[in-house]
């Protein structure tokens, strides 16, 4: 219940919004609709243990609360952030006694993640026998930072950045609240949506401060950027965002596709992704994607780390652009990763069987006696520089482990191999 006093301080725009129904909520119709997951658990009147997983101010604390609402189970809130062992001793005490009164407990955590792997094997036992009713919230990917037992108990529900239709309705929503007009142009408008980056929360912090303004004049984007500043991308240098906006780059360079390259890679960069990070990961895709299709884009990773090193930042991001559109526009081919794994496995197979005698070196008198070296050719001898011997350990099927495919300079090496396979056939190696 709110007391007098705390009637008479100012709430913030976005808790003033905050919807009462879960039809309300926008953005997440894919969660709350009538045949959506939580749709269904509210017709049903059964809720399950849920993990939201979803970025900052897409509704996850309001949909929890909402849930509790309809269906009058007692709601306690805790965050990860401040809540320590003792905390929820004493929450899962509470709704033990509540339990046996017939009323059940929905408990939300907020950045559950934070708890560590024994906090949050402390819910398990009260999960499972329903002393609580579980609702996490998170804006890391769960398979990372939470355990598995306490996700095999829960349903994960990933909710969206909210999109600019969604962003809009807020501010529509807002401007009946206060019963006037944002005095904004219709591009700054848009460009209040866009700083927002998704985030009905923060776009709503901003709106606040618009609304304070006169209904004249009205603001033309550069005047709304200097009024409230741009947003720091949403971006967490550690967690799924870095993974993900990785991964976005390293599959857009193998798509070939240059510009969604360099648009992954800038939004790394204005994020603040360490960019010696950024060069390691080139390196490691020239040889993965691109191999010996294009010898050369192993130099300009590796050159462009270089020049990172020597010159640094914001100088020296250039090179890193320049190597992000070599390897993005050079012939693609997998054949020297797939080699590398075919080899491992070979080797796995094979265990620790010894190279044959004729290629050891025969260092001493004992060497020499039990065979080291005997029969060895010297391919230099050979009239063609190739003797066709057998390296590979006694019983071991000669076989191609690397499989280029003829993509870019790999049509050459393709013709090496047949004339060394040609000859070693003729010389019955």
């Amino acid at each position: 219940m709110t007391t007098l006093f705390e009637a008479q301080v100012p709430r913030p725009l976005a808790d003033r919004l905050r919807p009462i129904l879960i039809k309300e909520v926008v953005g997440q119709a894919h969660l709350l609709g009538a045949t959506a997951p939580v749709g269904r658990m509210i017709a049903g009147d059964r809720i399950t243990s849920i993990i939201f997983w979803g970025p900052p101010g897409t509704g996850k604390t309001t949909i929890a609360r909402l849930l509790a609402k309809h269906t009058n189970y007692h709601f306690e809130s805790l965050s990860a952030i401040f809540s320590g062992v003792s905390d929820l001793r004493k929450v899962f005490e509470a709704s033990r006694v509540r339990r046996e009164s017939g009323r059940g407990t929905l408990l939300f955590v907020d950045e559950i993640h934070r708890f560590n792997k024994a906090q949050q094997d402390g819910f398990l036992p009260y999960v499972e026998d329903g002393t609580i009713t579980l609702i996490g919230a998170t804006t890391e990917n769960p398979s990372y930072e939470l355990n598995g037992a306490l996700l095999s108990r829960c349903q994960v529900l990933i909710l969206n950045r909210l999109g600019d239709n969604a962003l809009e309705e807020l501010l529509v929503r807002a401007e009946k609240l206060e019963g006037i007009c944002l005095p904004l142009s219709k591009d700054a408008r848009a460009t209040l949506r866009a700083m927002a980056d998704g985030d009905g929360r923060y776009l709503l912090n901003m709106t606040e401060e618009v609304l304070l303004l006169p209904v004249e004049p009205i603001l033309d984007t550069k005047a709304l950027i200097e009024l409230v500043q741009k947003s720091v991308p949403l971006y967490d240098k550690k967690q799924g965002q870095h993974y993900n906006l990785i991964s976005a780059l390293h599959k857009s360079m193998r798509g070939s596709d240059v510009d969604a390259s360099l648009y992954w890679l800038a939004r790394m960069l204005s994020g603040g992704e360490d960019p010696h990070y950024i060069a390691r990961r080139l390196v490691r895709f020239a040889s993965e994607d691109i191999g010996l299709a294009d010898p050369n884009a192993l130099l300009q990773a590796i050159a462009s780390w270089d020049a990172f090193e020597r010159i640094g930042s914001p100088e020296g991001e250039l090179a890193i652009v320049q190597s992000v559109i070599y390897l993005a526009t050079a012939p693609k081919s997998n054949a020297v990763y797939l080699a590398f794994k075919a080899s491992i496995q070979l080797a796995k197979e094979t265990g620790s069987l010894s190279p044959p005698k004729h290629i050891l070196n025969a260092s001493t008198d004992l060497m020499k006696d039990i065979g080291y070296g005997v029969g060895y050719q010297y391919d230099h001898d050979s009239d063609d520089g190739f003797s066709g011997q057998n390296y590979l350990p006694d019983g071991v099927i000669q076989q191609s482990l690397y499989r280029p495919d003829g993509k870019g300079f790999e049509k050459e090496i393709v013709k090496r191999l047949v004339f060394w396979r040609k000859i070693r056939k003729e010389k019955g190696g």
